[in-house]
């Protein structure tokens, strides 16, 4: 089988920055999944830069909008270690709500110990707003 080349550390971290979805990486410790990278596009996304945010719970992004259905579903596929994707109300620094669509994959070492969960967060506040608008004009005029 023929192995394809390397990619650079360095290459590898501009690739991840040139994309548009924020790119996390978290270590689970205890309850909490802390934050030991995010990329550019996480900070564009949130307005928070990685030093304001390294080494925190990312929970943080909920501000106090605690109780979310989705919220259940990624603590159950957390305590499995399984893959999972949710949309979340998300809030930027400036407190400006956006919708996350989250898909969280486990990363397992070769012992097949969890050692890391790779989140990737893109912003579907457009989809999700023509959705409720659709939904809202449709009960308006009375069709389901």
């Amino acid at each position: 089988m023929k192995r394809s080349p390397l990619i650079s550390p360095e290459l590898l971290e501009r690739i991840i920055d040139a994309s548009e979805d924020g790119i996390v990486v978290a270590e689970q410790e205890g309850d909490e999944n802390i934050l030991i990278y995010v990329n550019q596009g996480f900070e564009r996304l949130t307005g928070y830069s990685a030093d304001e945010i390294l080494y925190q719970d990312c929970r943080f992004l909920q501000n106090e909008d605690r109780h979310q259905p989705g919220l259940d579903t990624i603590r159950e596929a957390l305590k499995a270690g399984r893959p999972c994707r949710e949309v979340l109300r998300n809030y930027r620094k400036d407190g400006t709500l956006f919708y996350n669509e989250l898909s969280i994959t486990p990363m397992y070492d070769e012992d097949d110990h969890l050692t890391y969960y790779i989140g990737v967060q893109k912003d579907v506040t457009e989809r999700i707003e023509a959705q409720q608008e659709l939904e809202r004009l449709k009960a308006e005029h009375g069709v389901n």
